[in-house]
């Protein structure tokens, strides 16, 4: 899929992420920026991914354990839509789950691990769709949403983390 969705295809308060997606196919998307985040956590030691940059703030492997819940949130959404389950979606506590996953009690190369798991089996659902099926919509906060706007949510919802932990915490840690 390499068409953009229109902004009548997802709530507005998701259009910071869909608009941080560059333009191409999504499938090459994910797997490139799959690798960019690897790249970027990897060389961190477990203290370092404990970091916080400021109190009351998510630690890294909070931070990267949040995008991979939120990664399997929307693509259970975008798997329902394409199998043509028009749904009024919930909303999901990213707080909550946070707090919940204890995510600082798990090593940081499982959290990368379960990461890498997570975006390969997005990428390789999003790969097998039929093109009819980036239209077909469920809803989600009283809007309309599309399986190729779920797509994007996906990609910039990383994009916008990733940017994050390089300008608040790993510029902080000098890594």
């Amino acid at each position: 899929m390499e068409a953009r969705p229109q902004t009548n295809e997802y709530a507005p308060i998701f259009g910071m992420y869909v608009n941080a997606v560059p333009e191409g196919n999504i499938v090459h998307i994910l797997r490139s920026n799959l690798d960019e985040l690897v790249s970027l956590l990897e060389p961190l030691n477990e203290k370092q991914a404990e970091f916080r940059y400021a109190e009351g703030k998510w630690s890294i492997k909070e931070v990267l354990g949040h995008i991979t819940d939120n990664e399997r949130v929307w693509t259970y959404r975008l798997l329902r839509i394409a199998r043509g389950d028009n749904l009024t979606f919930p909303g999901y506590e990213q707080e909550q789950f946070v707090r919940e996953a204890q995510f600082d009690r798990i090593s940081l190369r499982d959290l990368l691990d379960e990461f890498i798991y997570t975006r390969r089996s997005a990428a390789l659902l999003l790969q097998g769709l039929p093109e009819e099926v980036w239209l077909k919509e469920g809803q989600l906060y009283h809007n309309k949403l599309t399986a190729r706007a779920a797509a994007c949510v996906i990609a910039g919802h990383e994009i916008h983390h990733r940017n994050i932990l390089k300008e608040r915490y790993l510029s902080q840690l000098s890594v």
